[in-house]
């Protein structure tokens, strides 16, 4: 499942470079990508927690990964905008 996602995810990014992407899914599959963005291992990702409709954001850039927010379930969207 989270090669599946992180695949897909990879995917997206490449074809739309600097482009903002929205990704809709699961709890569990969100974690997954979520753990991959952060190194951590799989073993670890029920770690995370991705309630319902909650917004998480990670900028897949050529120097790296940045999680930005998880789990973010009310604060404005503005502030995930990295400086």
């Amino acid at each position: 499942m989270q090669t599946r996602m992180v695949g897909a995810v990879r995917d997206l990014t490449a074809a739309h470079p600097g482009e903002t992407i929205v990704v809709v899914s699961h709890a569990d599959t969100i974690k997954a990508a979520i753990a991959d963005a952060m190194g951590t291992h799989l073993d670890h990702f029920q770690r995370i927690i991705v309630s319902t409709c909650s917004i998480s954001a990670v900028v897949y850039g050529t120097e790296g990964t940045i999680v930005l927010t998880v789990n973010s379930t009310g604060d404005s969207l503005r502030a995930l905008a990295p400086s």
